[in-house]
């Protein structure tokens, strides 16, 4: 069951749980009983898979100030190698 995090003007911050189908339901605030408004934040994202996550974080760290390259990340600075198959030299060329 999901958790919603709602505002009181009052005494702050509380979570509730309750199902999705009650997510745009008002809530009030327990200690006080004053309307709450609901806060949104960023979603869990604790099950990601590690490689995802690392590229995240990283998207985030460069979100600011990127990284300055040199080259094409990726790409090896060998040239690639020349065929010397026969048939390769009738091939349509850009």
């Amino acid at each position: 069951m999901p958790t919603y995090a709602f505002r009181c003007p009052r005494c702050g911050e509380f979570e509730v749980r309750r199902p999705m189908a009650e997510s745009a339901c008002d809530a009030t605030c327990p200690d006080c009983a004053l309307p709450a408004t609901r806060v949104f934040g960023a979603p869990a994202l604790r099950g990601l898979d590690p490689t995802v996550r690392r590229a995240l974080d990283a998207g985030a760290r460069s979100a600011e100030s990127p990284q300055v390259v040199t080259s094409v990340p990726g790409r090896s600075r060998r040239a690639t190698p020349l065929s010397t198959d026969p048939r390769h030299a009738r091939l349509p060329r850009p």
